[in-house]
């Protein structure tokens, strides 16, 4: 039986989710497994990035004030989600799934990208992005679609080294 999870939705993220190696403050940490982690030092905060074969774009990082975890997907194909609309989704990693609402993103990210992400608090989440190898997606208006999660649990503690190196 599936375990069921609430993901905490929050405001819309000021600071812009962006392809983070377009973006001028944003400088390279490093790379891991397919995954660059890149350390923003105006927010002072790191995000972990991954770029598909069809160029769709992953990230995941904390809100400027690290209250919350978020987590972007990005693509140039056309999308039903628009800058600021709302929409439920259920995100199903391993055995757990988890419910909560993407906010979409036009303009705040690099040139002919659409998308949206979701924000949430939970530990487990994390834990399940870290130990799973790929987190299915369902959004309400969209298709289903599989972010391979392959490499994660490196990129991930890469980010927290990158984020207490920023802040000490």
């Amino acid at each position: 039986m599936l375990k069921m999870k609430s993901i905490a939705a929050a405001a819309i993220i000021t600071a812009a989710l962006a392809t983070a190696a377009g973006a001028d403050t944003f400088e390279k940490y490093g790379e891991v497994e397919g995954w660059k982690i890149f350390a923003d030092k105006d927010k002072m905060s790191c995000l972990i990035e991954a770029v598909d074969s069809a160029e769709n774009v992953v990230q995941m990082g904390l809100t400027e004030d690290r209250s919350l975890g978020y987590l972007g997907v990005f693509t140039k194909g056309e999308t039903n989600l628009k800058k600021d609309d709302r929409e439920a989704v259920v995100i199903v990693i391993g055995e757990n799934t988890y419910y909560g609402e993407a906010t979409g993103m036009r303009g705040n990210i690099t040139k002919g990208y659409s998308g949206g992400y979701i924000t949430n608090n939970l530990p487990q989440f994390v834990k399940d992005i870290e130990q799973q190898y790929e987190m299915v997606v369902f959004p309400e208006t969209d298709y289903v679609f599989v972010i391979d999660l392959t490499g994660t649990k490196k990129a991930i503690a890469m980010a927290r080294e990158c984020n207490a190196k920023l802040v000490n």
